[in-house]
């Protein structure tokens, strides 16, 4: 008879993507998510399969949540504007409680080796890909732009919101916001 499981997954999941978040893929080790999640290692074993079975969910979890602002983005219809506005709205989101963890997907894709588990390193540029597609939909509406100019741009868009990304960990909200009308002139 299979035992019934004492934590709720979902939140146990998002106490790993938080940790996972501040401190990296590869810092974070088995015992620091045994305390982070609150459960032991058979559970998490049991429940995940291991530790990057954990980070992909987290992954999952961390895209559900950046769903706040990757709707609005799909739904937009404001072109370049409306990407624009995204990079503002990205850095609110990566900012609340006053941390500066920058993105998940750009924090582990930093610290990518050869040898990394493959299966993160494509769930991480499927994650991209996804923001980069939300960003070429939007150039779409944007009726002077040929094909190539497009594909250029949302190319541009996505390297330099991995940027965004990176410099929201140490930059002053005042240089981030220079950063961010730069790449929009």
């Amino acid at each position: 008879m299979a035992r019934k499981k004492e934590y709720d997954e979902a939140k146990v999941i998002e106490k790993a993507m938080d940790l996972f978040w501040r401190n990296g893929y590869e810092s974070t080790s088995m015992q620091l998510l045994e305390r982070e999640m609150g459960i032991n290692k058979f559970s998490i074993y049991s429940s995940f399969g291991s530790k990057s079975g954990v980070f992909l969910e987290s992954i999952k979890c961390y895209k559900k949540k950046l769903s706040e602002i990757t709707d609005k983005l799909d739904e937009s219809k404001n072109g370049i504007v409306g990407i624009k506005q995204y990079f503002y709205d990205f850095l609110k989101f990566s900012q609340k409680d006053k941390d500066m963890r920058g993105c998940l997907i750009t924090n582990t894709a930093n610290e990518l080796s050869e040898t990394s588990d493959s299966k993160i390193k494509v769930q991480l540029s499927k994650f991209t890909e996804y923001i980069r597609d939300l960003f070429e939909k939007n150039l779409r509406t944007e009726i002077n732009l040929t094909e190539e100019m497009i594909q250029e741009k949302a190319d541009y868009y996505i390297v330099s919101m991995f940027g965004l990304s990176s410099a929201s960990k140490v930059f002053s909200e005042n240089q981030l916001h220079i950063f961010i009308n730069n790449i929009f002139k």
